[in-house]
């Protein structure tokens, strides 16, 4: 049993320096996410775009439909780009952009995710660069392709992306974001889609934490205790028997 002790407290030693290295980190990790500003993670202040001209009376809705054919049409919206407007179609294919007045397929080329990009900037800057996403990054691993990467040379070094298929602003990242992200990969533990709490790495550290204590509690009352009894044992005994002399 004693053998069998000494060997529990040197791995309780070793998993106990694990898992105390690792709850620094969470709370390093968690104070640098309060310190951040929110307001800032999410992009900062964001223009008001300016709304583009009405639609012309001769709406372009009657051509839009003869485009669609018998291609069943689920929802329909009106959406605003910063030079025009669009009916945007919901189909059993996917989403379909039509210019409003004339009712012409509209795609969102690198000049039109660039100009959506600048209207949405808040100083209204010009784009540094213009890219296709190929596959999905961290940075807009909720979202689906085709996505355009807007980067701008402001002192946020800020990115935009813009959905190719229906040109909506989907994110805006910064120095900011990309700090605060890299602190909630360390907090969260997913080290690759830094996304979820439930995966095997930190509920395999929760079991440690359970077991630690577990045998942290096991190892109070068999070493340190009995230790303690045992001397508490020895100094009453020793008071009884001088107490017994002096009655003597």
């Amino acid at each position: 049993m004693i053998i069998k002790s000494i060997w529990l407290r040197k791995i309780h030693k070793w998993v106990g320096l694990v898992i105390g290295l690792q709850f620094l980190i969470w709370a390093i990790s968690g104070a640098a996410m309060a310190l951040i500003s929110m307001d800032e993670v999410a992009g900062g202040d964001m223009a008001e775009p300016a709304q583009p001209p009405p639609i012309p009376g001769a709406s372009g809705w009657a051509q839009v439909q003869r485009q669609l054919g018998d291609e069943p049409i689920t929802a329909v919206a009106i959406r605003a780009l910063p030079d025009r407007q669009l009916i945007q179609a919901t189909t059993d294919r996917g989403i379909k952009l039509f210019d409003a007045g004339s009712g012409e397929p509209v795609s969102i080329d690198r000049s039109s995710a660039a100009a959506i990009a600048k209207a949405m900037h808040p100083e209204g800057s010009t784009p540094l660069r213009v890219m296709p996403l190929s596959k999905l990054t961290l940075a807009v691993r909720e979202h689906e392709l085709p996505i355009w990467r807007v980067d701008f040379a402001d002192q946020k070094n800020s990115s935009y992306y813009v959905s190719g298929t229906t040109g909506e602003l989907l994110e805006r990242r910064n120095e900011s974001w990309r700090l605060w992200d890299f602190f909630w990969m360390l907090h969260n533990m997913d080290y690759a889609q830094r996304t979820s709490f439930n995966h095997p790495l930190i509920i395999m550290v929760g079991f440690a934490m359970a077991w630690l204590a577990a045998t942290g509690f096991w190892l109070l009352f068999r070493t340190m205790w009995r230790h303690d009894f045992a001397q508490f044992r020895r100094a009453t005994s020793f008071g009884r028997r001088e107490a017994a002399k002096l009655g003597d």
